[in-house]
C-alpha cells in the first residue's frame, strides 16, 4: 500500500525562538514527516497544499472547556460569581435530550476549529448523573468535526447544596423547599456508568479519548474521589477537576478540612501524574510545591476567571514550582466564547499585575507555549502541540495580509499579542484540512446554526429559566458563598479588595 502524502508548500513556519523561516512541511498518513527548506525533493504522488502568504503554526490546545456551555452561551449575566452560576448549572442541561448534546459539542468544536484550536479536554455535564448515551453523543461530534478530544463525564455525590456547609439553612424556607431535595446520581450507578463507559470506548484514540471528570473537591466525598482515582487508574486513563477556583472554595475547604484543599487531596491518595486541575486560583506555595511534586497539572483559564471574578491564577509560582501548565477557555457561557488566542494573551497579559519585576511576567512566547505543548501534556497527547518530525499534523494556517502583521517583525509576538482568530485560512487535523478559506468542511454550521436556535427556545422554555443565573436563589447562595469567603479563614492569598459592601 502506498503511503498517503501532502506536501505544504511557500508557507513562514513560527519557530520555538519566536522567528518564522520559509519551509516546505511533508506530512505522511497525517504525521509530520519533514521539515526543510522550500523546493526541497519529494514523490510524484504527494498532494501539494499551497501556503502562499501565511504563516504555519501548531494547532491550539485548549485545556479545560465545557461543551455543554455551547447552548447556554448568553443565558448568564454580566455579574454572576462563580456559585451564583453553579446554582443554575444543573437545572440547565436537565431537559436536554442526545440530540441536544451532540449539538452542543458540534458548535463548540466548530468554533475552536475555527479559532485555530485542534484539540480540548471536555468536561461534560448530565444530570443527575452520566449515562452512556450522552458521553457517547459528545465524542461523536468532535469525531464528526475532525477534532482531537479527551472526553469526561462531570461527576459529584453532591450538589452545591449539600456541598457547602449552612448553605441550606441560610436560605428562607420557601426557597430551601425548592433545592432540598435536588440530588446527584447514587455514587454506585454513577461508578456503574462511568466504568461502562470506559470499558466500551467505541472511538479512535488517536483523535478522541476517555476521561473522568470529578467536578469540585467540595462536592465530592472522600470515598468518591478515591473511587475516581482507582477507576482512571484501573483504565488508564486522565482526571480534571475544578481546584480553588473562587475564594469561597478556599475559606469553605479550609473550614471543613482544617487545611488547604491541596493537602487534603494530597492525604488521601488524590493527587497523582493522571490530575489536572482547573483553575487553581487560591494556592499558596506550598499547595503549588505539592502540585510539583505529585506531577499534578494545571488547566489556566484566564478568560472565565475574569467573567466571574473569581481571581487570578499564580501561574508564574506553578511554573517554579515544576507545575506543568496548559491554557483553556472554560465554557461558552462563563467565558464568552472558545477563542485560545485571546486566553493566551490573557495568560501573558495577567501575570504582569503582580508586580513590575518583568523577567516575572509570562513572555508572549511562554504563554504560547503553555497554549500548545502546556495543554498536549494536560490532555495526555504526547504528539500535538509542535510542529516537528514525527509530531501529528495539526497545523493551522495564518493570513499574513492581517493588519497585527503588517509590518512583520515579530511573528510570534504579534500573533499572541494581536491575534482573534480571523487570519485563521486553514486548519488541518492529523493531515486533513478540516477549514479552509471561512468555511469548515467537516460540519454544516449553517443547519446547527438553526438547529441551535430550535433547541435554545425550546430548552429555554421547558426549564423555565432563560436567564437563571438572575434568580433569586442563585442570588442567595451567591451572598452566602461571598461570606464565606470573608469569614478570617486563613487563606494563602490576600484578597485585593476588601470584603465589603
Amino acid at each position: 500500500m502506498i503511503a498517503r502524502r501532502t506536501i505544504i508548500r511557500g508557507g513562514l513556519v513560527l519557530d520555538a525562538a519566536g522567528g518564522a523561516a520559509a519551509k516546505d512541511i511533508l506530512i505522511q498518513d497525517g504525521l509530520i514527516l519533514a521539515i526543510d527548506a522550500p523546493g526541497f525533493g519529494v514523490s510524484d504522488d504527494a498532494e501539494v497544499l499551497s501556503a502562499a502568504d501565511r504563516m504555519l503554526i501548531p494547532g491550539l490546545v485548549n485545556a479545560h472547556t465545557h461543551s455543554h456551555g455551547a447552548l447556554n452561551r448568553g443565558a448568564v449575566d454580566d455579574k454572576v460569581s462563580l456559585e451564583m452560576f453553579l446554582t443554575g448549572a444543573g437545572s440547565s442541561t436537565r431537559s436536554r435530550g442526545i440530540d441536544d448534546k451532540y449539538l452542543s459539542a458540534a458548535l463548540s468544536a466548530a468554533e475552536m476549529i475555527r479559532k485555530g484550536c485542534t484539540a480540548c479536554f471536555d468536561l461534560t455535564v448530565e444530570f443527575p448523573g452520566p449515562t452512556r448515551e450522552g458521553i457517547s453523543a459528545v465524542a461523536r461530534a468532535y469525531r464528526d468535526s475532525g477534532m482531537r478530544a479527551v472526553v469526561a463525564p462531570m461527576i459529584a455525590d453532591r450538589t452545591i447544596y449539600q456541598a457547602l456547609p449552612g448553605l441550606l439553612e441560610a436560605l428562607p424556607d420557601e426557597v430551601r423547599a425548592q433545592v432540598a431535595d435536588m440530588r446527584a446520581a447514587p455514587i454506585d450507578q454513577t461508578f456503574s456508568v462511568c466504568d461502562e463507559i470506559l470499558s466500551n470506548w467505541e472511538f479512535d484514540r488517536r483523535f478522541v479519548r476517555p476521561a473522568l471528570g470529578p467536578t469540585i473537591p467540595l462536592y465530592c466525598s472522600d470515598e468518591f474521589l478515591v473511587r475516581c482515582a482507582e477507576l482512571a487508574t484501573q483504565h488508564g486513563i486522565p482526571l480534571q477537576t475544578h481546584l480553588a477556583e473562587s475564594r469561597a472554595q478556599g475559606a469553605i475547604g479550609q473550614a471543613r478540612y482544617g487545611r488547604s484543599l491541596v493537602e487534603h487531596l494530597d492525604a488521601i491518595g488524590f493527587l497523582s501524574e493522571r490530575l489536572s486541575a482547573a483553575h487553581a486560583i487560591w494556592l499558596g506555595d506550598d499547595d503549588t510545591a505539592r502540585l510539583g511534586q505529585a506531577g499534578v497539572k494545571v488547566a489556566h483559564n484566564p478568560s472565565s476567571n475574569l467573567r466571574l471574578g473569581s481571581g487570578v491564577a499564580p501561574v508564574r509560582q506553578m511554573l517554579k514550582a515544576g507545575v506543568t501548565v496548559g491554557i483553556g477557555t472554560d465554557a461558552s457561557n462563563t467565558s464568552d466564547g472558545q477563542n485560545m488566542f485571546e486566553a493566551t494573551r490573557l495568560a501573558s497579559y495577567l501575570s504582569r499585575i503582580e508586580g513590575p519585576a518583568t523577567a516575572q511576567w509570562i513572555s508572549a512566547q511562554q504563554a504560547f507555549g503553555l497554549a500548545t505543548e502546556g495543554s498536549a501534556k494536560v490532555l495526555g497527547f504526547e504528539r500535538i502541540g509542535r510542529l516537528a518530525p514525527g509530531y501529528e499534523a495539526d497545523i493551522v494556517f495564518l493570513r499574513l495580509d492581517s493588519p497585527h502583521f503588517v509590518p512583520l517583525r515579530a511573528p510570534l509576538l504579534q500573533m499572541v499579542f494581536g491575534e482573534n482568530g480571523a487570519s485563521v485560512d486553514t486548519v488541518m487535523i492529523g493531515g486533513r484540512v478540516v477549514f479552509r478559506d471561512g468555511k469548515l468542511l467537516t460540519l454544516d454550521e449553517a443547519v446547527l446554526r438553526r438547529q441551535a436556535q430550535e433547541a435554545a427556545d425550546r430548552l429555554d422554555r421547558a426549564d423555565g429559566t432563560p436567564r437563571g443565573s438572575t434568580t433569586v436563589v442563585s442570588q442567595l447562595v451567591g451572598a452566602f458563598c461571598a461570606a464565606q469567603g470573608c469569614l478570617g479563614h486563613k487563606l494563602p492569598r490576600k484578597l485585593n479588595l476588601a470584603c465589603e459592601g
